[in-house]
């Protein structure tokens, strides 16, 4: 069995992610490409890093894949990008495949979603100011700002 990785620290590609996952009984793709953009919370971001616990990350990942499978006539491949990630590039790729769109398209969402709820992947953005903060949805403003060890 070929062992999928998730998680990339270089630039994700969509194409090969599309490739691994259509064949001739698949007319539908459905793809989510999550971009780094360049404002959180009305904050300019001037940079933008992901960190993962790794093993649980990919185990995780794997999880969400299968539970997606198993749900819809669907293939999905997924990826996550760690560490610095420019502003434009993508920070995840979600593809699905299947015979007919609504399934490509419920699955997508699914994946997606699933991965923001449950994979230990935290990012740290870096403002215009100089400061730093981690995103964390369950802060008050969404975001905890970084603290330095002193």
């Amino acid at each position: 069995m070929i062992r999928v990785r998730f998680l990339s620290q270089v630039p994700l590609e969509l194409t090969p992610l599309i490739d691994s996952v259509t064949a001739p009984d698949r007319g539908a793709v459905a793809t989510f490409a999550g971009l780094v953009r360049n404002h959180h919370a009305g904050r300019e971001v001037t940079a933008l890093a992901y960190s993962a616990y790794e093993p649980m990350a990919e185990q995780v990942c794997q999880e969400i894949v299968r539970e997606t499978e198993a749900s819809w006539p669907v293939r999905i491949a997924l990826q996550h990008r760690l560490g610095d990630v420019p502003i434009g590039e993508a920070a995840v790729l979600v593809v699905a495949s299947s015979a007919h769109r609504a399934a490509a398209f419920d699955a997508v969402r699914m994946v997606i979603d699933a991965v923001k709820s449950r994979v230990p992947i935290w990012k740290r953005e870096r403002y215009a100011d100089g400061s730093e903060a981690w995103v964390d949805p369950t802060a008050p403003e969404g975001v905890t700002p970084v603290r330095e060890n002193r």
